[in-house]
């Protein structure tokens, strides 16, 4: 009986693990479409990456008040990984923004979607793992995904999906820097991080290229992405704490659905053929590095 309770217990958990990790993409989702929008109506990508950190700074600030104050007594090796991490993040999302005001949401996601493929090509010289024949094959096939994507030998390619690659290799650093932090700070200590890091680098920058906001929409727009962001990694760190990660892995695709019903449902950019293509060659190898790894890591226990 007593196990009966328990397997209930664990699939409960299984369960709510990947509502929370759908629940995540589709607030990272709403954070993207947001700004696109914000962008559209003549705000500055400076201003609303601003506003996505400075909300989210006060969010945590609150949150790390009521908790453990011990939280904050690490090394300053540490603050110093924890605050280069968050440079990492900040610069992704500049990119991010500024690129939104080109290009499709699909287009976004899916060159975002290379950042596992860089941290299976980075994890050997910084983490010391071994990349089998296989693992180089899985990364050629999502390299191939970008090139579809981006179409370096189109005549009319944009720079702007170019420029996507800059935040992408950000984000695989970042993720490697994650895993190292995993185990020594607490995840609100790591959300402060960036909160502090992306509202004193933006505020300067942020204050030159100011647009008063005139309708009530656009106020709650301006608040709202700080705050689905902040929603978003809650959610994901939850979802971490109650399912491991090589399981919740391919739930993360889900973003790149939602980004392609928000970019052709709100702005009328349905994705064209080479952009599903290379969406799917992404996702392909995103997932066959991951079925690859999970192997590797069941071989290693037995």
């Amino acid at each position: 009986m007593a196990d009966a309770d328990q397997g209930d217990s664990g699939r409960s958990a299984v369960t709510l693990a990947v509502g929370l990790m759908l629940a995540a993409n589709a607030l990272f989702t709403l954070t993207d479409t947001s700004t696109k929008w914000l962008l559209a109506a003549g705000f500055g990508a400076l201003q609303l990456a601003f506003m996505r950190y400075a909300v989210q700074c006060a969010i945590t600030c609150i949150t790390v008040a009521r908790g453990d104050p011990a939280r904050l007594r690490l090394p300053q090796r540490i603050w110093a990984v924890l605050f280069f991490r968050a440079g990492l993040l900040v610069g992704a999302t500049i990119v991010n923004f500024v690129a939104l005001k080109f290009l499709s949401l699909t287009v976004t996601s899916a060159i975002m979607f290379s950042a596992p493929i860089f941290v299976c090509l980075l994890s050997g010289p910084l983490l010391g793992e071994h990349i089998g024949t296989r693992q180089w094959a899985f990364v050629g096939i999502g390299f191939a995904g970008v090139l579809v994507v981006i179409r370096p030998f189109d005549a009319n390619i944009e720079w702007a999906a170019a420029m996507m690659l800059i935040p992408a290799l950000s984000m695989a650093f970042y993720s490697i820097l994650t895993r190292k932090l995993a185990g020594d700070v607490h995840p609100a200590i790591m959300q402060l991080a960036l909160g502090i890091v992306g509202t004193v680098c933006l505020a300067p920058l942020a204050v030159t290229t100011w647009h008063m906001p005139d309708a009530p929409l656009e106020w709650g727009l301006i608040f709202a992405i700080g705050t689905f962001a902040w929603a978003g990694h809650e959610f994901l760190i939850r979802a971490h704490k109650l399912a491991e990660a090589h399981f919740l892995m391919p739930f993360s695709y889900s973003y790149l659905v939602y980004m392609a019903v928000a970019s052709a449902v709100v702005f009328g950019d349905a994705p064209d053929l080479p952009t599903l293509m290379g969406a799917g060659l992404i996702t392909l190898s995103g997932i066959l590095i991951w079925h690859n790894r999970r192997q590797s890591d069941t071989q290693t226990r037995q």
